[in-house]
């Protein structure tokens, strides 16, 4: 499997080229365009693995796309924004709705943590992904990453895309009481550890709360 990246960072596309017999899963609604000769199949992966991924802002169904012959197929995610390849055999841990594509065997969990995993809209679940290969996620806005080496690190709930097995966190007010309701800003994660942290450089609650009072009313 061969990738590049497209239209970075606002746009971007994920163009996979694929040899014979390979085939890359993905999200409902993530297929842009594709050759002639790559097969789609649409499955759950059991029923047990759809309601988990569903539980965690995932669909009920993923795509396997497999080429007959050398071919290729691109993917963008639902909303303007990036895409990251993570190339690791580690566990990760995403936000929901991070997922976009992955190779055949990526297995795709959810992790309940309790309050320590209300991640804003995400709410009490991640994704826990594991794969072979690399694993497509998108993002509302930019990604960026930082890697973190036996220290501790503080990122908004809102802002946080995906990281790395290795890291443990905790969610906490930004300061008391005052400061988080005046402020701006609400709860962020205390990552510690060594490992690496995946964030956007916008929020989707925060675009909300930025585009509502400019929407027509009812009368």
């Amino acid at each position: 499997m061969r990738y590049e990246i497209l239209h970075r960072p606002s746009f971007s596309m994920a163009h996979i080229e694929l040899e014979s017999g390979e085939a890359i899963k993905a999200e409902t609604g993530a297929m842009v365009s594709m050759s002639s000769n790559i097969e789609l199949q649409t499955e759950t992966g059991g029923l047990l693995g759809a309601f988990k991924r569903s539980i965690g802002g995932e669909s009920l169904f993923l795509n396997t796309f497999r080429a007959q012959g050398k071919g290729d197929v691109q993917l963008a995610p639902a909303y303007p924004g990036d895409v990251e390849v993570l190339e690791t055999t580690e566990t990760i841990y995403a936000q929901s709705g991070a997922f976009m594509a992955g190779p055949e065997d990526v297995e795709i969990d959810t992790k309940l943590g309790g309050f320590k995993t209300f991640f804003a809209r995400e709410g009490l679940f991640l994704l826990k992904i594991r794969s072979s290969g690399p694993v497509f996620l998108s993002s509302f806005g930019a990604i960026y990453s930082r890697e973190l080496v036996n220290e501790r690190f503080i990122v908004d709930t809102g802002h946080i895309v995906a990281f790395t097995e290795g890291l443990d966190f905790s969610v906490r007010k930004v300061g008391g009481l005052k400061s988080t309701f005046l402020s701006g800003e609400g709860l962020v994660a205390e990552f510690e550890g060594t490992g690496t942290v995946y964030m956007q450089s916008r929020s989707i609650d925060s675009f909300v709360g930025w585009l509502t009072p400019m929407l027509p009313s009812r009368s």
